[in-house]
C-alpha cells in the first residue's frame, strides 16, 4: 500500500500560512436530552502532524470529530479548518476534510469505482480517473474496482471507506477508530499509508482503542474525558513527563527486610524477599529523577547484597492514559 498520487497543489496550504490547520475555540455541545458531550474544548492541530485523540467510550471523541467535519452543530464555540469557518464557510472547510467513520456505511449495490468516483464529485472536484486508479491501487482495491460493495469482505469495505475519504485529495484526514474489526494485514498497510500521507503534508487525526498504535504513530496526543480536553502534549514529552521506569533486581539470597542504608531509595521488597523494585521518573532523555541507579547498585554492594539479574520496564502510553483518566473526578 503506497500513497495514492502527487497531490493537487490547490488543496495544500502555501508556505508562510498558519502552522495550525484546525483551530477549535471554546467548543461546547449539549444535546436536547441535557447530556453535555463537550465542555469548552479548545485545540490547535498543526499542519502535517499525526494527532491521536484518546479517551474512554462516551468521552466525546466522536462528537468532537463530527462537529469539526460539519456533521453535528455545536452549542457554543467555533471551528476553523484551513482558515475557513466550518459554519459560515462550510463548503470550503468541508472540502479540505476526508473522514473515515467507525461504521461501515457504503452503497452496497454500487461498484467500488463508482462509489469512490461519486464521492470525489460530491466535493466539486473534476473527474480524474488516473488519480482514482492510483488511490484504488494504493489500497489494493484495483482488482475489485468493478465489484459491488455488498460482495466485499469487511476489511475490503474498510479500504473502500479510506478510498472515499481520499478521493477528493483532502488536506486533513480523520480516522475514527480505523482499526476496529480489521485484520492485521490491513492494519499494517493502513498505517504505512498514513505515514506516507503525512510525509506529503496531509494532517492525520485519529481516534483509537489500540493505544500501542497511537504510541507508535502519533506526533502529539490529546486526552479527552467526560467532554473535557484534559491534556494535549507532544508524545515524546508526555512519555518523559508522566512515564515511570522500574528497575527490578533479582537477588541471589533472599532478604528478610530492607537494610536501613537502602531506605532512601524507596525500594519495594517482594513478599518472598527475592526481588527489589526501584521506581523512578525520567525528566530528560537518559537521566533519572532523584537517586541514581548507579548509587543504588553501589549501596547494594556496600551492604554485601549480591544479585543475579536486573531488568527495567517503562510505562506505555496505555499506562499513562489510564492514570490520566482515573484522575478525573
Amino acid at each position: 500500500m503506497s500513497a495514492p498520487a502527487t497531490r493537487d497543489s490547490s488543496m495544500i496550504a502555501t508556505p508562510g500560512a498558519s502552522t495550525s490547520v484546525i483551530t477549535v475555540s471554546g467548543l461546547g455541545k449539549t444535546y436536547a436530552t441535557g447530556h453535555v458531550a463537550l465542555k469548552d474544548v479548545s485545540l490547535d492541530i498543526r499542519r502535517g502532524e499525526i494527532f491521536a485523540l484518546l479517551g474512554p467510550n462516551g468521552a466525546g471523541k466522536t462528537t468532537l470529530i463530527s462537529i469539526i467535519c460539519g456533521l453535528v452543530n455545536a452549542t457554543a464555540g467555533t471551528v476553523e479548518v484551513a482558515g475557513y469557518d466550518i459554519v459560515t464557510d462550510y463548503r470550503a472547510a468541508r472540502s479540505r476534510i476526508g473522514l473515515v467513520p467507525q461504521e461501515l456505511t457504503t452503497d452496497s449495490f454500487e461498484s467500488v469505482w463508482a462509489t469512490v468516483s461519486f464521492s470525489r464529485g460530491l466535493f466539486g472536484r473534476k473527474a480524474n480517473p488516473a488519480y482514482i486508479e492510483k488511490v484504488l491501487r494504493s489500497l489494493s482495491l484495483w482488482d475489485k474496482k468493478d465489484a459491488r460493495i455488498m460482495t466485499l469482505s469487511g476489511g475490503m469495505k474498510r479500504r473502500v471507506l479510506i478510498a472515499k475519504a481520499l478521493s477528493h485529495e483532502p488536506e486533513v484526514l480523520f480516522l475514527d477508530e480505523p482499526s476496529a474489526g480489521v485484520d492485521v494485514e490491513l492494519r499494517r498497510d493502513m498505517w504505512r499509508l498514513v505515514r506516507e500521507l503525512r510525509d506529503e503534508g496531509v494532517t492525520i487525526i485519529l481516534t483509537t482503542h489500540y493505544l500501542e498504535e497511537a504510541e507508535e504513530m502519533a506526533d502529539r496526543v490529546g486526552v479527552i474525558a467526560k467532554g473535557e480536553l484534559i491534556l494535549v502534549e507532544e508524545k515524546a514529552t508526555l512519555m518523559r513527563k508522566l512515564g515511570k521506569k522500574q528497575l527490578t533486581v533479582e537477588l541471589t539470597t533472599p532478604l528478610a527486610a530492607l537494610p536501613q542504608a537502602l531506605a532512601d531509595f524507596g525500594l519495594a521488597l517482594s513478599d518472598d524477599g527475592t526481588r527489589l523494585t526501584y521506581t523512578y521518573a525520567t525528566n530528560r532523555e537518559g537521566d533519572d529523577d532523584g537517586l541514581s541507579i548507579a548509587g543504588l547498585l553501589a549501596a547494594l554492594s556496600s551492604e554485601g547484597i549480591a544479585f543475579k539479574d536486573l531488568h527495567t520496564e517503562q510505562s506505555s502510553l496505555e499506562d499513562i492514559f489510564v492514570s490520566l483518566v482515573r484522575r478525573e473526578p
